[in-house]
């Protein structure tokens, strides 16, 4: 049997075609959108209607009410991707193998990300890693410190692919990893050890040797596997 047909609510109407021309590129990141007045008179519907609306594309990480601003279109696919695969695998860390299997998503990914970015990189992305290690070396017994501009460091690399995708992907999983570096840092020489590799690694970035930046990686994560088994 099937189900009775239903009038859709407006207010998911009214959503659905903001939407539409987001993904279509009419609207675009930084956007403002008409008053909530205004909107109402083009749509013929109530404020109460829009209102409702702007909350829905809101929650998808399409739109931002600011005080004072209105409501501005926005970038919101990497916080919405970040926030949906964190809690997923939050919930399901156990499940999942916890540190080992993430230890393998990273040997997958991060070496053929250290080896497009090899190729790719640009000069702002290269700055981004040269910055990233300066703060590491001058902050090695400054756990939060240090471990966000490992953060960063890692970015950088999945930025210089040029490809989005890879780069909301990392991110997505970018507070398991702070964890897994905070675990790492505790190791006695952990943080020296893996300042020899991300120096090693950006080598071969400004070198443009994609197979010695993958050699890097790999062996970094290496390392990162030897020091995450450590008892102490």
């Amino acid at each position: 049997m099937y189900e009775p047909i239903q009038t859709a609510k407006v207010f998911k109407q009214i959503a659905e075609q903001i939407e539409q021309r987001i993904l279509n590129g009419e609207l675009r990141n930084g956007d403002r959108l008409p008053t909530e007045l205004e909107l109402a008179k083009q749509f013929h519907v109530s404020r109460t209607a829009v209102r409702e609306a702007m909350k829905m594309l809101a929650q998808k990480g399409l739109v931002d009410t600011r005080p004072g601003r209105g409501t501005i279109v926005i970038d919101g696919a990497h916080t919405a991707l970040q926030s949906s695969l964190g809690l997923v695998m939050k919930l399901k860390w156990g499940e999942m193998g916890g540190s080992e299997n993430l230890l393998e998503v990273r040997e997958i990914l991060e070496t053929e990300i250290a080896a497009i970015a090899a190729e790719r990189a640009t000069e702002k992305e290269i700055t981004a890693m040269r910055e990233a290690i300066a703060v590491m070396d001058a902050y090695m017994h400054d756990v939060n410190t240090f471990i966000a501009a490992d953060n960063r460091f890692h970015e950088a690399l999945a930025q210089a692919t040029q490809n989005i995708l890879i780069l909301l992907l990392t991110n997505s999983i970018v507070n398991l990893l702070s964890e897994q570096r905070k675990q790492i840092f505790s190791v006695a020489g952990g943080p020296q050890r893996g300042q020899i590799h991300h120096k090693r690694i950006f080598d071969s970035i400004i070198r443009r040797d994609a197979e010695a930046a993958r050699a890097a990686m790999r062996e970094h994560l290496r390392q990162v596997r030897e020091d995450s088994a450590d008892p102490a």
